[in-house]
Parts: C-alpha cells; sequence; structure tokens
C-alpha cells in the first residue's frame, strides 16, 4: 500500500511539475531564435489596426488603421506609425520615434507634439518588432502561452509583465503572438488597467526589405505648430 501511495505521489507530481519545465524549455527556445532573428534583422513594415476599447466607466471603442515601420541601426532604433483611418473616416496621423524624441504630427490640425522624454523607453521600441530574445527576458517577466496559427504562420504566444514600475503603470501586462523564426508580431494586446486595453494586429509584414523616404518623417509648413512637452 505505502508503495503504491509513494507511486500515486510521485505520479501527481509530475503531472504538476511537468507544465512549467515544459513551458520553461518553451520560453528558452522562443528567445533562442529571437536573438537569432534579430541578428539578421534590420527593418519590418507592415499594415496594422488598433484597437482601442473602454470598459468602464462608459464603453468605448475606436479604431485605427494605417502602416507601421521599424529600423534597426547598431543599438538605434526607429520607429514610424502612420495613421489613415480612425472610426473609418480620416485622419491622418504620423508619430516618430527616433533619437529618443518623440514626435505626433496631426495634418488635420497642423500641429506637431513633441517630448523629449522617450529615451528611456527606446529598448521597448522593438518589442514583437526585431527585438532580441535577450532584451525581451531583461525587460519583461515572461510566460508562455503555447504555439498557435495566424494567418497559416506558427507563433509563440508569450504573455508579459513589464519589469520597469514606471513601464507598469502604463502596462499592466502584454500579450505578444510573435512569429520567433522572423522576430515580428502578428498581434499584441496591451492591458492598460482600469477597464482600458488595446489590441494591434499586423498584416502584410515585410521584413528587411526598402522603407519609404518619409516612414520616420513628416512635412511642416511655417504655419504648424509645435507643442513641446
Amino acid at each position: 500500500m505505502r508503495v503504491q501511495i509513494r507511486m500515486a505521489a510521485a505520479l501527481v507530481l509530475g503531472l504538476m511539475l511537468a507544465p512549467s519545465s515544459f513551458a520553461a524549455d518553451d520560453v528558452k527556445s522562443v528567445l533562442t531564435q529571437l536573438n537569432a532573428a534579430a541578428a539578421k534583422f534590420r527593418s519590418a513594415s507592415a499594415t496594422l489596426e488598433q484597437v482601442n476599447e473602454m470598459t468602464e466607466p462608459i464603453p468605448d471603442k475606436d479604431v485605427m488603421q494605417g502602416s507601421i515601420y521599424t529600423e534597426h541601426k547598431g543599438s538605434a532604433v526607429a520607429l514610424g506609425i502612420h495613421i489613415d483611418k480612425e472610426n473609418g473616416k480620416p485622419a491622418p496621423r504620423i508619430i516618430t520615434i527616433k533619437n529618443g524624441v518623440f514626435s505626433m504630427y496631426e495634418k488635420l490640425t497642423n500641429q506637431v507634439t513633441v517630448s523629449k522624454q522617450a529615451g528611456k523607453y527606446e529598448s521597448y521600441l522593438s518589442l514583437g518588432f526585431g527585438g532580441s530574445g535577450t532584451a525581451l527576458e531583461a525587460n519583461w517577466n515572461i510566460t508562455y502561452g503555447g504555439s498557435e496559427t495566424l494567418n497559416g504562420v506558427k507563433v509563440a504566444k508569450l504573455d508579459l509583465v513589464p519589469k520597469d514600475p514606471a513601464v507598469l503603470k502604463l502596462f499592466r501586462k502584454v500579450t505578444i503572438w510573435i512569429d520567433p523564426e522572423r522576430g515580428v508580431s502578428l498581434k499584441q494586446y496591451f492591458d492598460q488597467g482600469q477597464g482600458q486595453s488595446r489590441m494591434v494586429t499586423y498584416s502584410n509584414i515585410k521584413v528587411n526589405q526598402s522603407l519609404p523616404g518619409d516612414a520616420f518623417s513628416f512635412k511642416t509648413d511655417s504655419k504648424t505648430q509645435v507643442i513641446n512637452r
């Protein structure tokens, strides 16, 4: 009887421990693949759709559509987001982050908002787009959520909790569905807390191909209002 109890206990313990060990091995495998992809990564472009949703205190949803561009040169990362439509209506807006400076140009109001505080978040800019597994592990507590297939691509689902308290105030958790072979995300979900979230899906992803000349810039004129924050 004691032998049977010991065998049963060992079986239960094995069932309890096996998933954690398996998940840890999978996280390590994904991070290794991301390191290999990052070594070859130069740039990427994609079509994006971003859904901002609020459930409290009043339910609301905004849907934005446009394109995203990113480029890596050494340790420097440049990001360009070109929004074309918001809730189905034209809402031209360009967001760039490069050299530690955040700029947002709103064409309809001819206004540019500039912040030089982006530098401290530069390591987060390549989240899901060319970032290495080493950088991901350094900035986030990672939980493996299994593998899935999105648009015919096998992706790894990773739940990320920021290690930086300042970033944790912005996002309680981020979930990414990433193609570890190319080092690019197909989907990202940001839990901002207090009933607010953001879901971004990417399509038409192109890696290491030429980017438009205005991927990280925009044109202003003498009437453009500049706001520094």
